[in-house]
């Protein structure tokens, strides 16, 4: 077959053209714990660059391209230490009750943190997220309204 019709070009060149991954337009508010994860992945991803084989341009685009954003990431980092109150803030842990689909009230906790630190299964969210933002200055007892749904916060822990 002709080179002429293949997409790629010769030699998988088309792998030195991965996109960058999109960076957040928010401002990259972290936690302490947050802030140590990102250090852990620009520190795994040197040793991967240091321990990549030349010739492996599709894993040295990929590697290239997270590095660029963990290492964007780290250098716009904005920590923001514990901090006590009466009130939802960054890094505090929240306690809601709130009414399923179903229409079954049901409690849950998370924490409210960064961006690249958030994960709704593991009981973290982003401080941009709707309900984060919601209850983001509110107290105990407080009702929000989240997505047509009613949020009642029953506890703040710092």
């Amino acid at each position: 077959m002709s080179v002429a019709f293949v997409k790629e070009p010769e030699g998988g060149e088309a792998f030195e053209n991965l996109p960058d991954r999109p960076i957040s337009p928010h401002t990259n508010f972290v936690t302490p714990e947050g802030l140590a994860q990102i250090e852990a992945e620009v520190a795994r991803l040197e040793k991967e660059v240091a321990s990549l084989d030349p010739t492996d341009k599709a894993e040295d685009s990929r590697i290239g391209r997270d590095l660029r954003y963990w290492a964007s990431r780290k250098n716009t980092a904005q920590l923001v230490e514990p901090k006590s109150g009466d009130t939802v803030h960054f890094g505090a842990t929240v306690t809601i009750l709130r009414e399923d689909d179903s229409g079954k009230e049901t409690k849950q906790t998370f924490r409210i943190v960064g961006e690249d630190e958030a994960d709704p299964h593991k009981g973290s969210i982003s401080y941009v997220a709707p309900l984060a933002r919601a209850l983001t200055g509110k107290g105990v007892g407080d009702v929000v309204e989240v997505n047509g749904n009613d949020v009642e916060i029953l506890a703040i822990k710092n």
